[in-house]
């Protein structure tokens, strides 16, 4: 058992020095590879998400601009509607008043004219009233001259 101690002892010995190696090799490939490697994918991750942060800022940026625009476009839709409104409340008054006017001057060409055919009738019946009175006499003279004859 012994000489097995000393064989293990041995290659102990022996495996020392790849065991230190190791051990550099492993600090080496740390301080030389897997920090550096860290690092760069820490400010790629950094990047990334300072890109994706930027993107949805721009987004947020967008979207509220579009609201802005789809506001404002509203608002002007609502303006010239109720400008359009306006003129045509105009209109409808104009067309009223003038309506209006027209019936006024209807009214009063036809009073106007009920009157002249009053007065025409006036004069038909103060006419007929003096011929009435002479064609009586003219046929009661026609009569009586006929029976005397």
């Amino acid at each position: 058992m012994e000489e097995t101690l000393k064989a293990v002892g041995q290659i102990l010995l022996q495996a020392l020095p790849t065991f230190f190696l190791l051990i550099l090799l492993n600090l080496y490939l740390r301080a030389v590879f897997f920090k550096p490697l860290a690092r760069v994918l820490a400010e790629r991750s950094e990047a990334t998400e300072g890109a994706r942060k930027k993107a949805a800022e721009s987004l947020d940026r967008a979207a509220a601009k579009a609201a802005s625009y789809e506001e404002s476009l509203r608002s002007a839709r609502s303006d010239i509607y109720r400008q359009q409104e306006e003129v045509r409340r105009k209109w409808r008054d104009d067309q009223t008043a003038q309506l209006a006017e027209a019936r006024s001057r209807a009214d009063v060409a036809v009073k106007a004219a009920k009157a002249q055919l009053a007065g025409e009738a006036e004069t038909a019946k103060a006419s007929l009233e003096s011929n009435v009175r002479s064609l009586a006499d003219q046929i009661t003279q026609n009569i009586l001259q006929r029976r005397v004859v």
